[in-house]
């Protein structure tokens, strides 16, 4: 007779062999034993097969994959085969905590419109411990900016990805984590605990440090989907200019009317209390504040006509300068300075 586990971590390894092993020994060594650790090679070439093959713990569920098919095809096979009720997500170069997953089982059990549940975690080797957003509306806020979560703290309920066919979007690597956060507030709610209960490793062979470029275009697009919650009716304009200020690129003059239209209408729809009215206000102060810092100080070319600008949208946005900015837009701007 056999009878299911509780958890199943979820754990692709690719060429990690410095690592491995004691990643492997923090998941055996947890206090909370009712789970099957799920370990996906992505086709090494180091010695990381024959570390994991060493361990004989019956709870090791070890799969080789024949060729080289990339981190989210194996996370979402993984979620395919998992057996437990929740999935605990585990990179082969951190280390979990002794309580990490006790924890987490208590907290996901009681309370369940909580799809996932991630931890604060901290930086091996420097004393620094990432704090993360605690509360389900905080966290959202937060999203609209950057991911909410380390992504090995995370333990999410798997019943949810299988009725609703959850799976991460390859296209979205290395920023796929972000954008599966942003798709699961369609069907509950997200927490962090404020304990660190994970110890995050930062190197140079990490995917999301090799693929920087591409993580950032991907976080414009997951940026832009978050703000579709709203439901704000924007005009086929005002959405391409929308499109542009996330990629934060310098708008004209004219378009900062447009703007203005944008942020009420975003204002409007969010009385239905989508985000958090506060941090929500923030974030278009910000979003508002960088358009104005770029336009006047991050731009290639200057001309006597910004210094009007500047006045006139000073009025408008209540926007200031510093004096020491002030001076290098009026100097630049009368001799019409070029990059």
């Amino acid at each position: 007779m056999t009878t299911t586990p509780k958890v199943t971590v979820l754990m692709p390894v690719y060429n990690c062999e410095a690592y491995v092993g004691e990643a492997i020994d923090s998941i055996l060594g947890q206090s909370f034993t009712d789970f099957e650790c799920l370990i996906i090679d992505d086709a090494s070439t180091d010695k990381t097969v024959s570390i994991v093959k060493g361990y004989s713990d019956s709870r090791i569920k070890f799969i080789r994959k024949p060729e080289n098919t990339g981190y989210t095809n194996s996370l979402n096979y993984g979620l395919t085969i998992a057996q437990g009720e929740y999935i605990a997500r585990m990179d082969g170069d951190d280390i979990s905590l002794p309580e990490r997953f006790a924890k987490q089982v208590t907290f996901m059990d009681a309370y369940p419109e909580v799809v996932a549940c991630g931890t604060t975690y901290s930086i091996i080797g420097s004393g620094i411990i990432k704090k993360v957003p605690i509360n389900h509306g905080d966290i959202k806020v937060q999203l609209l900016q950057k991911t909410c979560f380390g992504h090995p703290t995370v333990m999410l309920r798997k019943a949810v990805f299988e009725k609703f066919k959850v799976a991460y979007n390859s296209d979205r690597e290395p920023a796929e984590d972000y954008d599966l956060w942003v798709r699961l507030l369609k069907y509950g709610k997200l927490a962090n605990l404020p304990e660190v209960l994970l110890s995050y490793r930062v190197h140079d062979g990490q995917v999301s440090v090799k693929n920087i470029k591409k993580k950032f275009d991907n976080y414009y697009i997951i940026k832009k989907n978050i703000l579709n919650y709203l439901d704000a009716p924007l005009t086929e304009v005002e959405m391409n200019l929308l499109d542009r200020i996330i990629c934060r690129q310098i708008i004209s003059y004219e378009e900062f009317e447009v703007f203005k239209t944008i942020k009420k209408k975003f204002l409007i729809a969010n009385r239905s209390g989508v985000f958090k009215s506060s941090g929500f206000d923030d974030y278009l102060q910000d979003m508002e504040r960088l358009l104005l810092k770029d336009y006047f100080y991050n731009r290639t070319s200057y001309f006597p006509f910004l210094l009007s600008h500047y006045h006139r949208l000073n009025k408008t946005f209540n926007f200031k300068l510093s004096i020491k900015e002030r001076v290098k837009l009026f100097v630049k701007s009368v001799i019409y300075f070029k990059k």
